[in-house]
């Protein structure tokens, strides 16, 4: 899981209005996609995401005041998902082995 916080938006710049999210969770997000809309004293912004991934929640809604280095939102790396997709189908080959004597046994008897 990615943490994304409000970025630094400029020198003195404390602070910013959210505009609109352009994400929802349970949303996937390309990196560099899109993410919020953000207003500050000096200008509106679009804030890309950072990662790749699905958007697992979001903070504020539009109109709510955010602060630099507040957690806005949540992604879970597109990569986390692969690996643990991975993992599991690893696993059961573990097993496999201790009954590999009794088949080897039987693939011998097969190839007979």
């Amino acid at each position: 899981m990615f943490e994304f916080k409000l970025p630094d938006l400029g020198e003195g710049i404390h602070e910013g209005e959210i505009l609109r999210w352009h994400v929802q969770p349970g949303d996937t997000i390309a990196e560099d996609a899109p993410l919020v809309d953000v207003e500050t004293d000096k200008a509106a912004v679009t804030i890309p995401s950072p990662r790749a991934g699905r958007v697992v929640s979001v903070v504020g809604q539009p109109g709510d005041v955010v602060h630099v280095g507040q957690v806005i939102a949540v992604i879970e790396d597109a990569s986390g998902g692969e690996t643990r997709a991975t993992a599991p189908a690893a696993s059961p080959p573990g097993p496999v082995p201790p009954p590999g004597p009794a088949s080897g046994s039987a693939a011998a008897a097969a190839a007979s």
